[in-house]
């Protein structure tokens, strides 16, 4: 059975839809600025999600600010629902298909999970910091550790995590990202290199958390469990580190701005019905 959708929700659909890539554009803005701080010294670490949070609480506005990103990547979470189930970007059902879509519900979930952490946060100011972002995320990752066969599931998680990293690379090295813009050529020039920049570097900071959470599960270790924060404080310990986080954070900020170039130039089509295919 077809639910037909009226012109004004297709109209809806893609205004929330690009209001989601601009907040999650946003998102890793911040963090790449607030990586790019800590190369160069001027702040104590880099940031995870939760951290820009806490920054963003310290503004003026700031609870506003953290009230619209959540709204907005609820909306971001909803549209990638429709591309994985009812296929909005009409990807098709061969195996390569399949495939991205089963990323973009991947994304959907992960979206959806940051906004009602977004949201959790809104009782008030004093709530932010109070939990430690990778104390959470050892504890989330020791209850799944308790469950049976938990060690193979958080293990799976990492295996997905790894394959986001690479398919981001991948997408960086072969996407051809002029297709999914409604952009002039003079346009498209400089946006087409910060997509590529963009992916490389999310994909390259995405790695560690796939490989940190695989060890977590081999060792039913909940405490190798590792935050955004954590995994580029590990690359900024390294040889060389602070030169290679704030080429990460470059590229991290590459993948921001070329969220908010998406919100307002990706081409979006809303579907015409709901029909899961």
């Amino acid at each position: 059975m077809r639910l037909r959708l009226p012109r004004r929700w297709r109209d809806g659909l893609e205004l929330t839809s690009r209001l989601g890539y601009a907040a999650r554009g946003v998102v890793y803005l911040t963090i790449g600025v607030i990586a790019v701080l800590a190369a160069a010294d001027k702040t104590p670490r880099p940031a995870g999600t939760g951290d820009v949070f806490e920054v963003w609480a310290k503004w003026p506005f700031g609870l506003f600010l953290i009230s619209a990103l959540a709204a907005c990547l609820i909306a971001f979470s909803g549209w990638r629902v429709l591309q994985a189930v009812f296929d909005a970007d009409n990807h098709g059902t061969t195996p390569k298909a399949w495939a991205i879509r089963a990323g973009q519900a991947v994304s959907g979930l992960v979206y959806g999970a940051l906004a009602l952490s977004a949201l959790e946060l809104l009782d008030g100011l004093e709530d932010i910091g109070e939990a430690d972002e990778t104390d959470s995320a050892q504890t989330a990752a020791a209850e799944i550790l308790a469950w049976p066969h938990g060690d193979w599931l958080v293990i799976v998680g990492g295996l997905v995590l790894l394959a986001v990293g690479i398919g981001n690379l991948a997408q960086g090295a072969l996407q051809d990202f002029g297709k999914r813009l409604q952009c002039g050529p003079d346009v498209c020039r400089w946006v087409v290199p910060l997509g590529r920049a963009g992916y490389i570097g999310r994909g390259l900071a995405t790695l560690p958390l796939g490989i940190f959470l695989l060890h977590a599960g081999w060792e039913v270790r909940a405490s190798e469990v590792r935050t955004w924060a954590d995994a580029l404080q590990t690359v900024e310990a390294q040889p060389f580190g602070s030169a290679l986080l704030a080429a990460l954070a470059l590229g991290l900020i590459a993948f921001g701005l070329f969220g908010v170039v998406e919100a307002v130039f990706r081409r979006i089509d809303a579907p015409r019905d709901l029909t899961p295919t």
